[in-house]
């Protein structure tokens, strides 16, 4: 997560005013100067960080503590609310036009991520409108562009309309336009070309393809890695072509995030999306208030939820679940459930998303080897089904068999019989809602008593693991409704059977 550090700083300077029974004006600057320190190591612009923290102080100061809010918790919800705002306040979803087709230019320098991002576009969008898109290839002066959206879209299944590199980009585009509206694509996301350095010759050609097609979004790709460079970038792009919208890529890497809080309250733009991982489904829509709760360590259960939703199999889901609590769950049941663990991105970045977890002590530690996942399927794969079915007769002889089978060794196979064990075991207590026993189920019974992890309590009745106050009153009674929601909807399907 980009935000890594800035998380860390903003949550070291909310635990210094902790457990004060009042907040002094002493006390809100020192921490208005820990903060305007964290966001400059972060690499937010200068005028953006002075505003920030201008609007917190006069809030602080200003501000009657509620009645359920002691005053830490009244500073970190104004810090909430200002990083929501300065991140843009509202989602900005993509525009769509009356009449088919609804077309989206990307627009960037070279090597920001544009015809990726065409792809993870092209994927986002079949999978949330069933869309028909064709993808125009405008790019035609870096090498081997045309092939990379050509490869994207035999992986998508969706056209790639290209005309080679020796045609010019305006020309490319009013042919591929025309083919989208003749076999009636919902659809059209034009791959421009991009440069090294923002030039007349790029934001001629630019222009001549917006005057030509009139798109209904215009959407500016930025490095997250590149720092201040992409908020002048954008405003480069802004005041030439009146950019629509702003997608934010890399924001996994090790970057400071900064760019993220500069480029809304200096371009005015609203950021649509972030490129969070290298699979085309990496991508997410940008929800300010989301991110922010993120940046200042309280979890994403929301994006979480969406998450598991989308890249989860619901029918097997259901079924895994019968599974677990008839106590049948076997090594068929634990490979699927390591492929959409898998899907769902590495498992330090889903842990954070958990309210709380963020907290936990060494969680930068916490690492999960994806060649640890492909040993696992090996070893299962080279089970007899009979063996999958019923682990229970996995004796010594037959695991020497499947360990010489897998190319592993014995142990290892051991090794991947108890960590399975485990899972199972995590499962039935999850369900029995004792996420303590969860934690010790895994093999982590040191999470399971460390500050910060939320003790979740036995048989449903968790303490509120969102903090005090009404947010975290709202949080709390989120969580209790969706846990009893998940078990009425258990119990109806069980009666049909």
């Amino acid at each position: 997560m980009a935000f890594e550090g800035l998380t860390r700083r903003l949550q070291q300077v909310m635990k210094k005013i902790r457990g004060k029974g009042k907040v002094s004006e002493a006390d809100i600057k020192e921490m208005m100067r820990e903060i305007r320190l964290a966001l400059l190591e972060a690499d937010v612009a200068l005028p953006v960080v002075k505003e920030f923290t201008l609007n917190v102080k006069k809030r602080a100061i200003g501000a009657e503590v509620l009645e359920t809010l002691n005053p830490a918790q009244q500073i970190v919800k104004i810090v909430d609310e200002e990083l929501t705002k300065t991140l843009g306040s509202e989602t900005s979803e993509l525009q769509k036009s009356l009449k088919i087709p609804t077309i989206i230019m990307m627009v960037g320098l070279q090597g920001v991520g544009k015809t990726t991002f065409a792809g993870k576009l092209a994927q986002h969008l079949i999978e949330k409108d069933k869309a028909r898109p064709l993808m125009i290839a405008a790019d035609v002066y870096r090498p081997a562009a045309v092939d990379q959206l050509k490869t994207l879209g035999k992986q998508l299944s969706v056209p790639v309309f290209d005309m080679g590199v020796d045609k010019s980009p305006v020309d490319i585009v009013r042919s591929g336009l025309a083919l989208a509206r003749e076999k009636k694509n919902d659809y059209v996301l034009i791959d421009t070309a991009g440069r090294l350095h923002i030039d007349e010759a790029l934001m001629d050609e630019l222009k001549q393809i917006k005057e030509l097609v009139h798109p209904i979004e215009i959407l500016l790709v930025v490095d997250a890695m590149s720092g201040q460079d992409a908020v002048n970038v954008a405003q480069s792009f802004n005041e030439q072509l009146k950019i629509t919208g702003v997608v934010i890529t890399k924001l996994d890497g090790d970057t400071r995030g900064g760019v993220a809080l500069s480029i809304r309250s200096i371009t005015g733009t609203a950021i649509k999306f972030a490129s969070t991982g290298e699979k085309l489904t990496d991508l997410e829509i940008f929800h300010p208030d989301r991110m922010s709760s993120r940046i200042l360590g309280m979890g994403d259960m929301l994006s979480l939820i969406e998450k598991a939703k989308r890249e989860f199999d619901e029918k097997k889901t259901q079924k895994m679940t019968e599974k677990m609590r008839e106590s049948t769950f076997d090594f068929n049941d634990f490979i699927d459930q390591l492929d959409q663990m898998s899907n769902m991105g590495p498992m330090e970045d889903l842990i954070k998303m958990i309210p709380g977890m963020n907290q936990m002590p060494n969680l930068d530690k916490v690492k999960v080897d994806s060649k640890d996942v492909v040993k696992k399927r090996a070893i299962i794969l080279s089970m007899t089904p009979l063996e999958r079915e019923k682990p229970d007769i996995l004796t010594p002889s037959r695991r020497r068999r499947i360990a010489a089978g897998s190319g592993n060794t014995v142990v290892e196979v051991n090794k991947m019989i108890k960590s399975f064990n485990e899972a199972k075991k995590a499962m039935q207590m999850m369900m029995k809602g004792d996420m303590n026993k969860m934690l010790q189920g895994m093999g982590m019974e040191q999470m399971s008593n460390m500050p910060g992890v939320p003790n979740m309590g036995r048989k449903g009745n968790m303490p509120n693991p969102f903090g005090g106050g009404i947010k975290g009153k709202i949080g709390e009674f989120a969580m209790k409704s969706m846990m009893k929601r998940a078990q009425k909807q258990f119990k109806k399907k069980k009666k049909k059977r």
